[in-house]
């Protein structure tokens, strides 16, 4: 649990995990643009070439490492492919929290008080 809560405890990784949850095979840049369109809370063709180069780099050298190291992804930078890994099931039900915290505006603003 304390693996999964550390693992979770980046936007990015869970905007990575909930795109993954509702399409399960993703591309890399398709996940660059989508990752950094909800962190700056804009659409996805608002997001420059700069703010994707800066999210690519973090997801590849950070983020997508430490979810495979868990075993929650899979990915193969050659092809840009990324899959859910077995251990998602493990961390499901609770990134389910995170985004139901996320996505409810009055449950957002009290974790933030």
């Amino acid at each position: 649990m304390e693996a999964a809560c550390s693992l979770l405890a980046k936007s990015k990784r869970r905007y990575v995990l909930y795109q993954l949850a509702d399409d399960h095979n993703v591309h890399i840049e398709d996940v660059v643009t989508q990752v950094a369109a909800w962190e700056h809370d804009v659409p996805v063709d608002r997001i420059d070439d700069e703010t994707r180069q800066r999210t690519y780099v973090s997801l590849v050298h950070n983020h997508l490492p430490r979810l495979a190291d868990y075993d929650i992804v899979d990915y193969d930078l050659r092809s840009g492919d990324i899959v859910l890994a077995d251990g998602f099931d493990d961390i499901q039900p609770l990134l389910e929290q995170f985004r139901q915290t996320e996505e409810d505006p009055e449950l957002r603003a009290r974790a933030t008080l």
